[in-house]
């Protein structure tokens, strides 16, 4: 039987009011302007040139004292915005760990801005809320999550830890007669936060925003992966967090989860994941094993926009105790109106903000189980590729390339530095630097879908020619 409240009205059709045309009219512009785009990205060098970040003068300047044409500023977008912009889209951009947006998740993200909905609330949006809450299953299915565990859709990885470290923060000063939502952490009782010694920055910007400082952590010491030693543990209780790391930014690398877990679980502590991309490898087969353990955990971040490759602006922050994230992200007000039905509002911090579960399901409904482990394992063969090229051509690879990272070194750091230049500004490829372990090197992260074997081997002669050319020209 069909809700009255959402029954469609019966109303006589009346014609377009001119004003409301021009939608229209600036919509199949852009389509046009993003189909011109994506089909020049894979001749376009991946990086913008100097010319075009010149060009981005003419989007600045003072506000205009009277309005623009809308299909004016479409232009202007496309014409002066399109060429300055790093083509991510394209398979050929492995800096950072971003994947390029697949095409269901790409097209739901033009639907979500057309429908212009709020996500905070079912009646707000019954299918933005009833598609979070199928993709915050379909994920929670292929992370290899404890059936029950509750999640939201958020921004990124960042506020995924910040959203599940709040329930964390929650549960453990609640156990201890605290009630942090209502009277806040001033005299609360002191918890302890344990992290690797190669914890993410976000991991830490989170904590700093939650209260519980980026300086205050117990620091564990780490191998030569990156990966948290087990028996370099502190003494855990009812009121430690540990946060563990699946997948080093640098290395790719696991932390012990098997070994951490059941410990820190047995001292009443609980255990928090920053799995940003690592945590997809539970979707395949063939790398299921890194993340044998993490499964135990009580509370995971990861984001959307790397393997997943659903475009930015969507993580997720999943808790096994459901109870103990709503109450931490949950809020009440006479006119908010609610259902009987998951709210959207009560997982996450946002209530006002787009129905970005909309693209997670297109990106995970495009996949299906199959496509998702389809792209771990050829991203994953590509970075070995990457890595068996590299080091035939002389160059050391720093790190067990056990998934999508690859760090290289050509030399000193003065060296190595100079051949990233070099490469960035070919413009072949996209790599950038970092100093791992004291070691400067080139960091590769392969995560997209849209990258090919054509594209892995054009970007590795490119490396490999950068190299050479650099070491000829210290030699002249």
């Amino acid at each position: 039987m069909t809700d009255p409240l959402f029954a469609p009205a019966k109303k006589p059709a009346l014609p377009t009011p001119p004003e409301l045309a021009m939608r229209t009219t600036v919509l199949k512009q852009a389509a046009r302007s993003a189909v011109d785009y994506l089909e020049g990205l894979h001749s376009r060098p991946v990086a913008p040139g100097p010319e075009a970040v010149a060009a981005l003068r003419a989007l600045r300047g003072p506000l205009p004292e009277t309005s623009t044409d809308p299909a004016e500023v479409v232009r202007l977008l496309s014409e002066a915005g399109g060429p300055a912009t790093m083509a991510i889209s394209g398979g050929r951009f492995f800096g950072f760990v971003i994947g390029g947006c697949l095409p269901a998740a790409m097209g739901a993200s033009w639907l979500v801005d057309t429908w212009d909905q709020n996500g905070g609330l079912w009646v707000a949006s019954p299918v933005g809320a009833d598609l979070e809450d199928t993709a915050v299953e379909w994920a929670r299915e292929l992370l290899g999550l404890p059936e029950g565990t509750g999640g939201g859709v958020v921004t990124g990885a960042t506020m995924a830890n910040f959203t599940a470290l709040a329930a964390a923060r929650h549960a453990l000063l609640e156990r201890a007669g605290w009630d942090a939502e209502a009277d806040g952490i001033f005299g609360a009782p002191e918890l302890r936060v344990v992290v690797g010694e190669e914890a993410h920055p976000s991991l830490l910007k989170s904590l700093g925003m939650l209260g519980l400082g980026r300086k205050r952590v117990v620091r564990v010491p780490v191998d030569g992966q990156g990966r948290m030693r087990a028996n370099a543990l502190p003494h855990m209780d009812e009121r430690t967090i540990v946060c563990l790391q699946a997948g080093n930014v640098n290395t790719g690398s696991f932390d012990p989860a098997a070994a951490i877990c059941p410990e820190a679980r047995s001292a009443g502590a609980w255990v928090h994941v920053d799995g940003a991309f690592g945590l997809w490898a539970a979707a395949s087969p063939k790398y299921r094993h890194l993340v044998k353990g993490f499964e135990q955990a009580d509370s995971w971040a990861t984001d959307g926009h790397k393997w997943p490759n659903i475009g930015c602006d969507c993580g997720l922050a999943m808790v096994r105790d459901d109870r103990a994230l709503r109450a931490a992200m949950s809020i009440r007000a006479a006119y908010l109106e609610r259902t009987e039905r998951r709210e959207p509002g009560d997982y996450v911090p946002e209530l006002s903000r787009r129905i970005r579960g909309v693209e997670l399901w297109a990106g995970l409904r495009q996949l299906g189980k199959a496509g998702m482990a389809e792209i771990v394992e050829r991203t994953c063969a590509h970075a070995k590729r990457f890595a068996e090229g590299l080091r035939a051509a002389g160059f050391k690879v720093l790190n067990d390339v056990v998934l999508n990272q690859v760090l290289v070194s050509f030399g000193n750091p003065e060296k190595t530095t100079k051949v990233i230049a070099r490469l960035q500004s070919e413009g072949t490829c996209w790599c950038g630097p970092t100093v791992w372990q004291e070691k400067t090197a080139m960091r590769i992260s392969v995560s997209s879908w849209a990258t090919t074997e054509e594209d892995v081997e054009l970007s590795l002669k490119a490396m490999i020619d950068a190299a050479r050319e650099e070491e000829e020209s210290g030699t002249a």
